[in-house]
């Protein structure tokens, strides 16, 4: 479904972040990428999910090169993808009722006539309760925040979500409590993942199998460019 060719990628061309890294994410799998804060992990997950320009390398959708990103790529192909990052406060727009924060892309790509349904759906399947959907953020806790962020990206029903070290603000119970959301919505939909994170021990439950950085951008030894896998 999913395969990143040789990116370079990062926010100054003579210091990239990332460079020559190559990933697949199949049909219904769920992969995790695994390496050190501050390696750039996070800058290719906002490549895959459309959300950055590479410096160069392809990413491949269905088989077929994205040419347009953000809002310029197609929106069957940004609807298809569903995103959840590491902190909530700094995604979430502070003005928004969790309601409104979860329906965001239902109003974004014109279907506002689901939104009350959906949303009070998708809160109750995250764990949130209906009392908790009038607040704004600052009125909630980052867990519960998070709760509604990732009901944002299962909104529009993505292939591929994309778990941008999501749960690492979190508790034990509530990290089990989102997990347990991410692979009930894949079981039921057949979605694939690509979960990014620091913590080897979670990936390896979670995911069928996981990438590992260092043999990504060659640093093990092992060549640039190539998937290593653990499990």
């Amino acid at each position: 479904m999913l395969e990143l060719r040789s990116l370079t990628a990062g926010y100054d061309r003579r210091a990239p972040v990332v460079r020559n890294v190559s990933l697949r994410v199949g049909d219904g799998e769920s992969v995790g990428l695994l390496g050190p804060s501050g390696c750039g992990k996070s800058t290719l997950a906002r490549v895959a999910a459309l959300l950055h320009r590479p410096d160069s390398g392809d990413v491949v959708l269905d088989g077929t090169p994205v040419l347009g990103w953000r809002h310029r790529a197609p929106r069957a192909r940004r609807t298809a993808i569903g995103v959840v990052f590491q902190q909530p406060r700094l995604s979430a727009d502070p003005r928004l009722r969790l309601a409104d924060l979860i329906a965001e892309p239902l109003r974004a790509t014109g279907r506002s006539s689901e939104v009350a349904d959906r949303a009070r759906e998708l809160a109750h399947t995250v764990g949130l309760g209906e009392d908790l959907l009038g607040r704004r953020p600052h009125e909630v806790s980052d867990g519960q925040l998070q709760r509604a962020c990732l009901a944002r990206a299962l909104v529009l029903r993505p292939r591929l979500l994309i778990c941008d070290e999501m749960t690492a603000m979190l508790d034990a119970s509530t990290t089990a409590a989102l997990v347990a959301v991410v692979e009930e919505y894949r079981s039921a939909t057949g979605a694939a993942l690509l979960a990014v994170g620091h913590d080897r021990t979670l990936l390896e439950r979670w995911c069928g199998r996981t990438a590992h950085w260092a043999e990504l951008t060659g640093e093990s030894g092992n060549g640039g460019g190539a998937l290593g896998a653990a499990r």
